[in-house]
């Protein structure tokens, strides 16, 4: 089986987060950047899945600016055969990313292509889809359980209330969650072997895109509390704050 896993570089969920110059991107300076958490679900099902049939080839392919490199090397650190990484500037939108990853991977006759639910910068939850739908692929989204045999798939959907089940034929794209697995972590051997495995840098072209970010804001900040009183005599006047001025009764 040939699987192919996409990811993104984001920065370090723990860091601390100051807006550019520009009003329109993040300042990048002392921010540490890794794999997308939701991707490294996909990376380490990818790895079982060729461990468990004995044979086939896993590729990592990122879209990015030269700096993707070293987030493709902890993927292959990880174990993942071989890396791509689809060179651009600027910051495309979902849509292009998409766009660029279906080339790709409709090249490339992959039978099993994986991705993150979502990306843990952006929480759009739109490339996995988009690529399904550009590669006419059956898609099934946020996977927590995953049954591969037969050229067939089960997958397992938390939803609200219960567990969905879905099925499909490969190819296919799935998008993965947590609660699918535990990703392991890179050994030291690992990491030196995979200095040697091949990553293929291949520039490409991005189109206009449909989206355009015209300002970053950081949240407002959160309003002092407020003590109303003290046991149930500062019931009533608590009611009426909720009732007139919060308006959430």
């Amino acid at each position: 089986m040939k699987i192919a896993v996409c990811l993104k570089r984001v920065p370090d969920t723990t860091s601390k987060i100051v807006i550019g110059a520009d009003g329109r991107s993040i300042d990048e300076a002392g921010i540490k950047f890794v794999p997308n958490p939701f991707d490294e679900y996909a990376l380490e099902e990818a790895l079982k899945l060729k461990e468990a049939a004995g044979s086939g080839e896993t590729v990592v392919i990122s879209v990015g600016r030269d700096a993707a490199q070293e987030t493709i090397r902890t993927a292959l650190a990880m174990g993942i055969d071989r890396g791509v990484l689809l060179k651009c500037g600027g910051s495309p939108d979902g849509l292009e990313i998409a766009r660029l990853l279906a080339a790709e991977l409709t090249a490339g006759g992959f039978d099993l292509i994986l991705l993150g639910k979502l990306a843990a910068d952006d929480y759009n939850h739109q490339v996995g889809p988009m690529v399904a739908e550009l590669m006419e692929l059956p898609c099934i989204t946020a996977v927590a359980h995953l049954t591969v045999a037969n050229g067939s798939i089960e997958a397992e959907r938390e939803i609200e209330g219960g567990v969905e089940v879905a099925t499909c034929v490969l190819p296919a794209v799935l998008t993965c969650d947590k609660g699918l697995n535990n990703p392991r972590l890179p050994s030291l051997k690992g990491i030196m072997a995979a200095k040697k495995k091949p990553l293929e840098v291949k520039d490409v072209a991005v189109g206009p895109g449909s989206l355009a970010v015209l300002g970053l804001a950081l949240p407002p900040e959160r309003a002092p509390g407020r003590i109303v009183g003290e046991g149930p005599d500062a019931v009533p006047e608590l009611a009426r704050l909720l009732r007139e001025e919060a308006k959430v009764i």
